[in-house]
């Protein structure tokens, strides 16, 4: 069990994405399509609350479940954002911009997974 969510460096990240997420939607075409709009800020919001969840939890292998659901989110967001940037939703400069923070965040999840999956002596 961790020392507390907020603490963790990638759910920090994550918490700004999101937010950034919603900035980025509230304007354009984008704001028009109310279904992947919404979806779009569903996947964002579930990756912090995903990390928050598993950090919470009594167990380093529930943790990990909620980790993996929380990477998964990142890569649904991922692809409705590129989704979102071929039909001219957002610019390249967003979509890269987004991208490249999720690929991050990815990555932090997965060391953060390692890590929480050495055994405890």
């Amino acid at each position: 069990m961790g020392k507390g969510f907020k603490e963790l460096v990638v759910w920090q990240k994550a918490r700004d994405l999101a937010v950034e997420i919603y900035q980025s939607t509230h304007q354009g075409q984008l704001k028009q399509d109310f279904g992947l709009r919404d979806q779009i800020r569903r996947s964002a919001v579930s990756v912090p609350g995903n990390i928050a969840e598993g950090d919470e939890r009594n167990t380093d292998k529930d943790a990990i479940r909620f980790f993996y659901i929380a990477k998964g989110s990142l890569a649904e967001l991922r692809t409705q954002l590129d989704i979102a940037f071929s039909v001219n939703y957002i610019t390249e400069e967003i979509f890269q911009d987004i991208d490249q923070k999720a690929i991050l965040i990815g990555k932090m999840l997965g060391s953060l997974i390692k890590a929480r999956s050495i055994p405890k002596v």
